[in-house]
């Protein structure tokens, strides 16, 4: 990788680097300048007596655009800083900023001058493509906030509103900051390598000394993958259902209120209401396409889950117990199992070829030869925690500036527990022509090194790494004239598309080949094992996949419910055992409680990963494959299609410039095992 090192200096010289060095009271006092600033915009525009495009759209979009990254760093830090005062303060300020934001969606003078834009065909005509869209944006926002209902009826929705962004932030906060946690012996965590348990913490339990092992992923996925006592993996799976029973009633509060808000704006259901501006567009055509491809994946996964029975019969049966079938603690153990004995392919061998600085600097080498880019890792940056690191990013082939992104890569206590990217600031156009250069973050939990080896990744935290970063590029290649359409703002079920897209090249051979290398002796990883990783990579596809169906049709059993009569913990419960086809057990769970898609902005939407899986394969397919992954011609087609106008237009239109036709499904039900229907 070509990484310049710069300054901090000579990086704020080239675009404004952003200031995350803040207090609780700093927060604060953004917060009230934010709103401040807001409300005067708000009242200049509202008091417009002719409005027009240019005196009314453009403040508000203007305030839009100038506000974001302020917002953003602000709101982010409640994910990632050490310091409770400032999570706090984060918190709050998210609540706050919200709830300004839901009230000011709900001004009938605001939305009485958007709308005499929007109605002004000579108005609109004279627009751009890019202006037209946003006036369109502002006109359905207003309505979706209630501005055509009665007083009474938009001040409960703006009621309504509030109380959801509260829920959502109280959820995500309770599952930050609640990890579950066990300890066991040695022998009950037989067959796990040794590097799991170096510099791992134990404590003295009844004077027997046991390691402590917690829910975060770098512990309960090896655990779950690789532990041979099924009481161990139960264990640690049950505690980890029964993380924040609190959230339980906070999901239940959501639904109500979801259903009750889009009751009161003309629909029948929340999911009804979401789809609006989804490109499925209704619930029916998300049911069809969950149902029609848990048809085609049964037949697959019954056959698999033979093969997991068999296996685990033949376990019972050498330890003198009685099979009592597969469950849920099961999946991920047996899995493994089968893929290794028959690809002969090892979690733990394959992690000895991915250390984690080999592959952080071979997949950026990936994103700078594909996208055509630059990047320059900045010493001694302005940041939020030592592990993280900043880049810049600059054009390949001359001096041009792009932007900025920070890689938060390592576990720590309080921090997000997941991984993604959170958009910093987005590109837009300045009043005097320059470009504000965006900004992005991935926060991940990756193993940390211990004492005896560096950071190892598995293959699967690898695939993550290209995934998650595939968000960050299409941040920082979009280019904009409005922040609200720049990057990953599209619609939300192709937003996934371009990073699951680029997963694949985890799997191609020729781009392992550059990066994987045994971190004690540098030799590159073996041809045979890249083979035997290949072949392995559709095993389990079957259940795997009806693992995702399962979670879209819980999402959708309970926002496509036109009576709010539904259970969230029964349901959950109920359809993966339906679905998934393991058994749950006879322990008290509730998994939904740490389902934090269902109340961070993924309701009625969590169908959109498979979905836009169908256009990812096509696009890798069609144009990738056929034109060489390492094709400078087509990824800079992929750039200009793709990433750059973000959800400028609508994503149909992006696809279909980029593959020169409608897209089709053939290559995704290849993709996992399936043959296509010519």
């Amino acid at each position: 990788m070509t990484a310049v090192s710069s300054t901090v200096n000579e990086s704020a010289r080239k675009g404004s680097v952003l200031n995350f060095n803040v207090s609780a009271s700093d927060i604060k006092k953004t917060v009230d300048r934010l709103i401040s600033e807001a409300k005067e915009t708000y009242d200049a525009v509202a008091a417009q007596t002719n409005p027009t495009f240019d005196n009314v759209v453009v403040p508000l979009a203007t305030r839009e655009n100038k506000r974001g990254a302020d917002y953003s760093v602000i709101t982010f830090l409640q994910n990632v800083s050490t310091d409770k005062d400032v999570r706090d303060a984060s918190t709050e300020a998210e609540e706050k900023l919200e709830a300004f934001e839901i009230e000011s969606r709900m001004r009938e003078d605001l939305y009485k001058v958007v709308h005499a834009v929007y109605s002004n065909k000579d108005e609109m005509d004279r627009l751009g493509d890019e202006d037209r869209r946003l006036v369109e944006k502002m006109e359905l926002g207003f309505q979706q906030s209630g501005l055509g209902l009665s007083s009474d009826d938009r001040s409960r929705l703006g009621e309504i509103r509030k109380q959801l962004s509260e829920l959502g932030i109280k959820f995500s906060r309770n599952v930050n900051e609640n990890d579950g946690r066990e300890t066991f012996t040695r022998d009950e965590l037989a067959g796990l390598p040794d590097s799991f348990f170096d510099g791992r913490e134990t404590e003295l339990v009844d004077g027997v000394e046991k390691y402590i092992v917690t829910t975060k992923y770098p512990d309960m996925v090896p655990v779950m993958q690789l532990a041979r006592s099924e009481k161990t993996r139960r264990k640690l799976l049950v505690t980890n259902e029964q993380r924040c029973p609190e959230n339980v009633e906070l999901m239940q509060e959501a639904i109500a209120l979801r259903l009750e808000a889009a009751r009161l704006l003309g629909y029948k259901t929340h999911a009804e209401f979401v789809l609006v501006e989804k490109m499925a567009k209704t619930p029916k055509a998300v049911m069809d396409f969950e149902h029609d491809l848990r048809g085609k994946l049964n037949e697959l996964a019954r056959g698999e889950l033979k093969e997991y029975e068999a296996a685990k019969r033949a376990d019972k049966e050498a330890a003198g117990e009685e099979f009592d079938g597969l469950f849920i603690w099961d999946f991920r153990y047996y899995a493994n199992l089968i893929k290794e004995r028959k690809h002969s392919v090892s979690e733990e061998e394959v992690k000895q070829y991915l250390p984690m600085k080999e592959v952080t600097r071979g997949i950026l080498d990936i994103y700078q030869n594909m996208l055509s880019l630059r990047f320059a890792k900045v010493e001694n940056p302005p940041v939020w925690h030592p592990d993280v690191e900043m880049y810049e990013v600059w054009e390949a082939t001359d001096d041009q500036f792009v932007g900025h992104f920070y890689l938060d890569l390592y576990p720590r206590d309080a921090k997000y527990n997941h991984a993604a990217v959170w958009p910093i600031r987005s590109g837009y156009a300045n009043e005097d022509g320059s470009h504000e250069y965006p900004v992005a973050a991935m926060v991940a939990n990756f193993p940390k090194a211990t004492s005896s080896a560096p950071a190892l990744l598995t293959h699967t935290d690898a695939i993550t790494l290209l995934h998650e970063l595939g968000h960050v590029f299409h941040g920082i290649c979009s280019l904009t004239k409005w922040g609200r359409f720049h990057g990953t703002q599209t619609e939300g079920d192709f937003v996934e598309a371009p990073s699951q897209m680029l997963e694949n090249w985890g799997w191609e051979p020729s781009v392992l080949s550059q990066f994987a290398v045994h971190y004690k002796t540098g030799e590159p990883i073996p041809a045979d094992l890249i083979k035997r990783m290949v072949a392995a990579k559709n095993e389990g596809a079957g259940l795997f996949n009806l693992r995702q169906v399962f979670f879209g049709l819980f999402d959708m059993a309970i926002h496509d419910t036109a009576d709010g009569k539904v259970d969230a913990k029964a349901a959950y419960n109920r359809l993966r055992e339906d679905v998934s086809l393991f058994n749950n057990g006879d322990a008290d769970m509730w998994g939904m409680a740490t389902f934090g898609h269902m109340m961070g902005g993924y309701d009625a939407g969590y169908y959109g990963y498979l979905w836009s899986e169908v256009f990812s394969a096509d696009m890798y397919a069609s144009r990738f494959l056929k034109d060489g992954v390492d094709s400078p011609k087509t990824g800079l087609d992929y750039r200009r299609e793709i990433l750059r106008p973000g959800g400028s237009r609508d994503a149909s239109v992006s696809l279909e410039r980029f593959l020169g036709r409608k897209p089709n499904n053939k290559a995704f039900l290849r993709s996992i095992g399936l043959e296509s229907s010519e």
